[in-house]
Formats: C-alpha cells, sequence, structure tokens
C-alpha cells in the first residue's frame, strides 16, 4: 500500500480549507492510500501503443452551428419591460 500520513491528508485538507476529525483523517488516509495504489498499477501498464485521447468517446464537433438569426424588435421588448428609459430596461440600482 502507498503511504499517505495523517499529516499530508492534514496538510490537504488545510489547503483545501476543510476541517476533519481523527476518525475521518484516519478513513481519508486509508481512502486516499488506495487510490494511489490503483495509479501506482495504471502506470504499470504498458500504454507505448495506445493513441492519447481527450475524450473516451470519438467525439467531433458537438458544438450547435454558429448561425446568424434576426434578433427581437427593441420597441416590442422594452414594451414588456415593467420599466424602460432611453431605449434600455431600468432596473433598481444594485451599487451604492
Amino acid at each position: 500500500m502507498s503511504t499517505i500520513t495523517p499529516e499530508e491528508v492534514e496538510h490537504v485538507a488545510n489547503l483545501a480549507r476543510l476541517e476533519f476529525n481523527e476518525e475521518e483523517i484516519a478513513e481519508f488516509t486509508h481512502q486516499l492510500g488506495r487510490i494511489l495504489d490503483y495509479i501506482g498499477k495504471l502506470n504499470e501498464l504498458d500504454t507505448t501503443d495506445v493513441p492519447p485521447t481527450s475524450h473516451v468517446l470519438p467525439l467531433h464537433n458537438v458544438q450547435k452551428a454558429d448561425d446568424a438569426h434576426p434578433s427581437y424588435d427593441r420597441a416590442v421588448v422594452l414594451d414588456t419591460a415593467p420599466s424602460a428609459e432611453e431605449g434600455y430596461f431600468e432596473v433598481p440600482k444594485v451599487i451604492e
């Protein structure tokens, strides 16, 4: 098992601004040790013939086409607003 100490868990928790009791620290120490063991096993695999990927599925251009559409008529939109002034929406002041 990879060695990760409770002090290292406390250090990482401190960096993340988290507080744990002793029982939780012991549990996370064990869990993180198991995770590091698993990563160690993955590092033993020969991946020389495996092409690098950024996604597990072969996705290509999943974005919607950027088509131009006419916008709404300003007068119609402002007519539906609770309050408008000089062609703009009027909203309550939020900064003093």
